[in-house]
């Protein structure tokens, strides 16, 4: 059965992006030497909680107990940050976000808008729509707001710049911002400091996304490194905060847990530089924050995943990018490769229920399903059976022909001995004609054979062995 022409170019993107990135060997070795300080923190930081295991076990019920009853919980949250004056748009899609946030802005005169890190803004394309708009738009998280001088979407969707060299950081401040070249990085931090200052306090509107949503108390949680979402929040006299239906907790104490799980498994730190609570907009008496506050609570395909029993906990995920980074898909071919909001194992699962199955199912074959993202979910996500299970919803749902009719007959030949002998026969009597087509276009075997050897059939079989050798050994008759 054809591809369509959409499913076609998705995937021929992906796979030339992936040969590309994948012999990059500058970009495997920046990875790499990015990831080895991580991993030696997370580990020293595990130790650090009473027992990880059972640390992990309980966060995964907590999600478990929001998740499957996250109709009463988003209400109670929607209702009690309503209640302290704060706006509350229900998004079913990513349209319906944009138009929201555009309405806003044109109705209170708008100019200037400054962003704090926001994976949900990437995945509405917001930016994009609120420049077309006549906006002026200000990343202020420092890795996003270089990947937005040079034009780039996040590379992870924790380090957004992690792809990136000093060298390069300082080529690209030096071209937009005519700053002279520096190699140190608190240099660049301050280069970056003095222009987002002067943004702060001339945006109308600032945007952020938020970690969790407590239902008890009508609260955003929103963690940190920088204190740049503080500012982000509490300088616009307009804060717009826009948060997937998945991120609702059941209770304020939760964040005990999961604080402190979302540093380690997420940055390799015991506990994150900010975290910050928004419960409402400014109230009388307080002297700062914003005039107005609005909650973007986005759906978006999540109730798909949702009615979906068998993978309904992806919704768990709390975004701290751990099973990118030990993905050796992710560390060899690149968070841009993968062309979606979301990278690495989690992204492989979650964008096709999002965006479409049949157009990203080649994601959740991008895979070496060794289990290491499953074990270093800190909700324990059973990642690497879901990428399984997208894979066999991709086949079911519209088989390719080919490859049904190659099983079939490999079916019928694995259960009939005599045609599987001669199969064998066969096979190793072409076989030394192989090199003779190897790499022309008539070659069947071309998608393999191009980065590895196609293994030599034996000579001789087990059972040819085993016959022969009973032969030799067979006792002679007596005269």
């Amino acid at each position: 059965m054809a591809a369509t022409p959409q499913t076609s170019d998705t995937f021929k993107s992906f796979q030339q992006d992936a040969g590309r990135m994948g012999g990059d060997l500058q970009h495997r070795a920046l990875i790499q030497k990015a990831l080895g300080g991580y991993y030696l923190k997370r580990d020293e930081n595990k130790g650090k909680f009473q027992s990880w295991p059972q640390a992990r076990q309980a966060a995964a019920e907590t999600k478990w107990e929001a998740v499957n009853h996250l109709d009463r919980y988003l209400d109670e949250f929607a209702q009690n940050i309503a209640a302290r004056g704060a706006h509350v748009c229900w998004a079913p899609d990513d349209k319906a976000a944009r138009d929201y946030i555009l309405k806003v802005c044109r109705e209170k005169n708008v100019r200037r808008v400054i962003k704090s890190k926001t994976m949900t803004s990437e995945e509405i394309h917001l930016n994009t729509a609120l420049e077309e708009a006549g906006y002026e738009v200000a990343e202020s998280d420092l890795g996003e707001y270089i990947v937005q001088l040079r034009e780039e979407a996040p590379y992870h969707f924790v380090f957004p710049a992690m792809h990136l060299t000093r060298g390069q950081v300082s080529e690209i401040f030096t071209s937009k911002l005519g700053t002279p070249p520096t190699d140190s990085p608190e240099e660049l931090t301050m280069i970056a400091r003095r222009v987002m200052r002067r943004k702060y306090c001339d945006a109308d509107v600032g945007i952020s996304g938020a970690n969790f949503a407590i239902a008890e108390t009508g609260m955003i949680s929103i963690t940190e490194n920088e204190g740049n979402a503080r500012l982000t929040m509490s300088l616009p006299r307009i804060h717009i905060a826009i948060l997937g239906i998945e991120k609702v907790l059941p209770k304020m104490e939760d964040l005990a847990l999961f604080l402190p799980m979302l540093a380690t498994a997420g940055a390799g730190q015991a506990l994150t530089g900010y975290n910050t609570l928004i419960g409402g907009p400014r109230q009388e008496g307080e002297c700062d924050g914003p005039e107005e506050l609005h909650i973007v609570l986005l759906d978006n395909g999540r109730t798909n995943l949702l009615a979906d029993p068998e993978q309904r906990d992806a919704l768990h995920c709390i975004r701290c990018g751990a099973c990118l980074n030990v993905c050796p898909i992710f560390k060899n071919v690149g968070g841009h490769t993968y062309g979606t909001t979301y990278q690495g194992p989690i992204g492989s699962v979650i964008t096709p229920h999002l965006r479409g199955l049949q157009q990203w199912k080649h994601l959740s074959s991008a895979s070496s399903l060794c289990g290491a993202c499953t074990e270093s979910c800190p909700v324990k996500i059973d990642l690497h059976h879901h990428l399984l299970q997208n894979r066999r919803n991709a086949a079911q749902q519209k088989p390719v022909v080919w490859e049904k009719r190659a099983f079939q007959a490999f079916a019928q030949m694995m259960n009939r001995p005599r045609l599987y002998r001669l199969a064998t026969q066969f096979g190793r009597l072409l076989q030394p004609l192989h090199p003779l087509i190897k790499g022309t276009g008539i070659d069947p075997l071309l998608s393999w054979t191009q980065s590895r050897e196609f293994p030599p059939i034996a000579r001789q079989t087990f059972k040819e062995q085993w016959r022969e050798r009973n032969k030799l050994n067979k006792p002679r008759a007596r005269p």
